[in-house]
């Protein structure tokens, strides 16, 4: 992948990743186990809730250590790419995989939605509002992210191996 495309897609992502952060920031400032079980006193909400919350306060790590990360190939007198991809395939495999395959499964993708215009995500249960708003306002994120990064899902790891090999 040429430099000045490895440049501008670091730049995008970690502009996404700045606006993901301060979503979940936010949000995980402002909302806390005991307030979202009070606002839903169903059965399992408690459960539900904490692994929601545990797995947005991985994604917000993962994000920002990634933004971080993308920060320093950007910020070097000479961009290094293999620096600034290493930078970019770890975005994909943590930030965009911890949101698409949260450990808990309090929600999940279904593929049926995705190109009829309505959210993809699936809830385990009907969440409070701002819970559900969260994750739909992120997903939309970091389903760009996943689109702009899909090279970096596997053909980048298979590259590297056969420059391994040569």
């Amino acid at each position: 992948m040429p430099s000045t495309n490895v440049k501008a897609i670091s730049e995008s992502t970690r502009d996404k990743l700045k606006l993901a952060v301060g979503h979940l920031e936010t949000f995980l400032n402002q909302y806390a186990l005991p307030q979202l079980t009070e606002e839903d006193q169903g059965s399992d909400s408690e459960l539900f809730y904490k692994g929601l919350l545990a797995d947005l306060r991985h994604m917000l790590v993962f994000s920002e250590v990634a933004y971080e990360k993308l920060g320093v190939a950007l910020r070097r007198p000479n961009f290094d790419i293999d620096f600034a991809e290493r930078g970019l395939y770890e975005a994909y495999h943590q930030c965009v995989n911890a949101f698409f395959y949260p450990k808990n499964e309090c929600y999940s993708e279904d593929g049926r939605y995705a190109y009829t215009g309505q959210d993809a995500i699936r809830f385990r249960k009907k969440p409070v509002r701002a819970a559900r708003d969260i994750v739909l306002t992120v997903s939309k994120i970091y389903e760009e992210l996943r689109d702009d990064l899909s090279y970096y899902e596997s053909d980048y790891m298979t590259q590297r191996r056969m420059q391994g090999q040569k």
